[in-house]
């Protein structure tokens, strides 16, 4: 088996080294994200379909360390589906939740008008670069950074799938 190695760096000290299975590698750069569900349009999004997309970036900080993500809001990869935000976002449509899935069994539940920038400025963003690299190995190709919450319990790391439920239809 053949290994691609790679390094986190931290400034210019070197703190984590891993050897990654070339097999590993490509399955990095083909991963996909699944939105299902109750969702006018399902979608299963590439790395390239989420950089088509506005593009936004946030900040957090960690134990003294500040990483960069850029993404997308999770509101952008909704309104692609075609679930109803802004005025829409009223009645039955407040009733649903977006259920959102890791490779390792993690889930993270937000109700729907948590995620509508017409009705909070919370945002979620959907992130695929950190600190200007794509995100890759034991973090997943895609995660769920929350700028606001306190600590990260929310903040999905292997993210997966996107599984919209409306509780009234």
């Amino acid at each position: 088996m053949q290994f691609v190695s790679r390094c986190i760096l931290l400034g210019a000290v070197v703190v984590s080294r891993m050897l990654i299975p070339v097999s590993d590698v490509g399955a990095q750069e083909t991963a996909r994200l699944a939105v299902t569900g109750d969702v006018p349009t399902p979608l299963t999004l590439s790395p390239a379909d989420l950089a088509a997309l506005p593009r936004a970036t946030v900040s957090t900080t960690n134990n003294g360390m500040t990483t960069t993500y850029s993404g997308v809001w999770v509101a952008e990869v909704l309104r692609k589906a075609d679930v109803a935000l802004g005025p829409g976002m009223r009645g039955n449509t407040l009733s649903g939740y977006l259920l959102a899935k890791a490779s390792d069994g993690y889930q993270v539940l937000f109700s729907l008008g948590e995620l509508d920038p017409a009705i909070t400025d919370a945002q979620v963003l959907l992130a695929d670069t950190a600190n200007d690299k794509p995100l890759f190995a034991e973090n997943g190709r895609f995660r769920l950074v929350l700028p606001n919450d306190k600590r990260g319990a929310r903040s999905l790391r292997m993210l997966t799938t996107l599984e919209v439920v409306l509780l009234k239809k």
